[in-house]
């Protein structure tokens, strides 16, 4: 649904973030101007219908009540998994909390929007409307959510904290709900309980010297390949790399690791960042769940046990 806002304005300059009309695209021509919807949809159909066409600083309780309205009706179709309502920034979290509190239902709304116009250079709104879908799509969310900039707000929390970065939105001390990266949905709190490994029993049974031998190697400047294989040359069982940045590991070092690869050792790479997690490495064996490197080795050593 559109109600228009930055995410379909215009300006006349590729240039200008900021001199531009809001509301002037169609919620349809927004859609068709995002590459790699089809995609993004995975089968799915979307419906688009245009609710309002405005700047969200004139929203008005007209509109939010008409908005909600088509909300209650699409939400009560069967084949409807969700809705995505394209917003403008300055009142989203006003709209936000608005439908939270008149949309009883489990199916998530989120609202998404952008900073900078469609004409602009380089938009932000497709990426946000692609996030969006996402979000939808995903079978955990639940009520109504706003995104922006790959991050995943509840309407409760959310708010506007800039008025020009991209990043402009905040959930304060709560945090956000989530993020979205590389189209995958990551929440904060998945909502399930954590399962026991499937070698629990074993590391219960097995006497503690005979577990797997497991060892922490960190990737830095200047790294020195001799530690690794030092290592398997002892006799190491697994090795989890504290790689830099978005896994990223030293020339000298990963040529030592292949060769540990080669001789049976596992290994698994992890980040040193303190926050978020690997995204879009296929060819790395990466450590589950975003575990930092220690963990990471806890998780390894049991994944081993049952070979040993």
């Amino acid at each position: 649904m559109g109600t228009g806002g930055t995410i379909a304005g215009t300006a006349a300059s590729a240039a200008d973030h900021t001199a531009y009309t809001a509301g002037q695209l169609g919620v349809q021509q927004l859609l068709d101007a995002v590459p790699g919807l089809g995609d993004a949809l995975q089968g799915d159909q979307l419906v688009c219908e245009q609710v309002a066409q405005l700047d969200s600083k004139d929203m008005d309780h007209a509109t939010w009540q008409v908005l909600a309205q088509r909300g209650v009706h699409w939400l009560a179709q069967a084949d409807v998994g969700g809705i995505v309502i394209t917003h403008g920034t300055d009142t989203l979290e006003e709209t936000a909390w608005f439908l939270q509190m008149l949309l009883h239902t489990h199916k998530p709304v989120v609202l998404t929007c952008a900073m900078r116009p469609a004409t602009a250079l380089s938009p932000d709104g497709p990426q946000n409307v692609i996030d969006a879908i996402a979000v939808v799509r995903d079978p955990m969310a639940r009520g109504v959510l706003a995104v922006c900039a790959g991050r995943i707000h509840s309407a409760r929390d959310v708010q506007k904290v800039h008025p020009y970065r991209l990043d402009a939105f905040s959930s304060g001390e709560a945090g956000p709900r989530g993020w979205v990266e590389q189209g995958v949905v990551r929440w904060t709190d998945p909502g399930a309980w954590p399962v026991a490994h499937a070698h629990a029993q074993l590391a219960l049974g097995q006497p503690a010297a005979d577990w797997p031998w497991v060892e922490v190697v960190p990737s830095h400047a200047g790294a020195d390949a001799r530690q690794v294989d030092a290592l398997v040359a002892a006799g190491v069982k697994g090795l989890v790399v504290a790689g830099t940045g978005n896994g990223t590991v030293h020339q000298a070092l990963w040529v030592a690791l292949a060769r540990a690869q080669d001789q049976g050792v596992a290994v698994r790479v992890a980040t040193r960042c303190a926050e978020g997690q690997i995204v879009g490495q296929p060819a790395l064996q990466t450590a589950p769940r975003g575990l930092n490197a220690y963990k990471a080795r806890v998780s390894l050593m049991l994944d081993l046990m049952g070979q040993v």
